[in-house]
């Protein structure tokens, strides 16, 4: 669904260069109306195709950033379980094993052991992709392991005896991994917001009232009625070329 809006948004954006190089071709085409005329409508063009523009290359950079931090997870479980087996060596009481084995269970629940595929936020109604309840999950999900992780390694500060020869188990590297989940989940809803502000922004250049892509194109075709008539080849010509308002969608 998301490509097929962004195929009906960029589809307005590629009809407006149509309509301009046919208004063009007409010598009665002088509408007293600034935003109707060529050059202005020329500039809404190269505005509507760089919000376009803008937008793929900001959801690019939330794909790679969701990707990233899948990535990044992908060994949050196994570590965790080769923690969880360091400790069981190391003869601890009852209740600081059971609180690590605790802790552990909620980590390997947190997530679904299979990719959550996080899909794009297209306009305001396209979550339709993903339920809204799911990438909810999704987004606590991520947080809450993480915290999960961050408070098992707490507990293991303060056992004394940990103090494994394996490089990726020693507390400090943890620590860091631990400091990598933060940050890979704060990056993907600093790319998404980015996103969603640029969405916006498009939202406005094309369907903004008065001067927006669809208004102003809507307005052309009309004024090339008003001067050629209804029935004219002139407007027969321009009336063909067809724009979606998309803007509630």
């Amino acid at each position: 669904m998301a490509l097929q809006y962004e195929t009906g948004h960029a589809k307005n954006v590629a009809n407006l260069q149509i309509l301009i190089e046919q208004i063009t071709t007409y010598s009665d085409y002088n509408p007293s109306i600034d935003n109707l005329k060529i050059p202005a409508i020329t500039t809404l063009y190269d505005t509507s195709l760089t919000s376009l523009n803008n937008v793929i290359n900001k959801r690019n950079a939330n794909k790679n950033a969701i990707h990233l931090r899948q990535e990044v997870y992908e060994d949050l479980k196994p570590k965790v379980t080769r923690i969880i087996n360091h400790l069981d060596i190391l003869n601890l009481t009852d209740g600081i094993f059971d609180q690590a084995k605790s802790l552990n269970k909620l980590i390997q629940g947190g997530r679904k052991t299979t990719k959550i595929v996080e899909t794009d936020e297209d306009d305001f109604n396209e979550e339709e992709n993903e339920s809204k309840e799911t990438k909810s999950t999704s987004r606590q999900s991520y947080t809450e392991t993480a915290e999960n992780l961050n408070k098992l390694l707490q507990l293991v500060e303060t056992i004394d005896t940990y103090n494994p020869n394996t490089e990726d188990l020693k507390l400090v590297n943890l620590k860091t991994y631990q400091t990598e989940l933060v940050k890979a989940t704060q990056e993907v809803n600093k790319t998404e917001a980015e996103l969603k502000t640029e969405l916006i922004t498009r939202n406005k250049v094309l369907y903004n009232d008065d001067n927006g892509l669809y208004e102003i194109a809507q307005n052309s075709k009309k004024y090339v009625k008003s001067v050629y008539g209804a029935s004219s080849p002139e407007y027969k010509n321009v009336s063909s070329i067809r724009f979606t308002d998309l803007r509630n969608r």
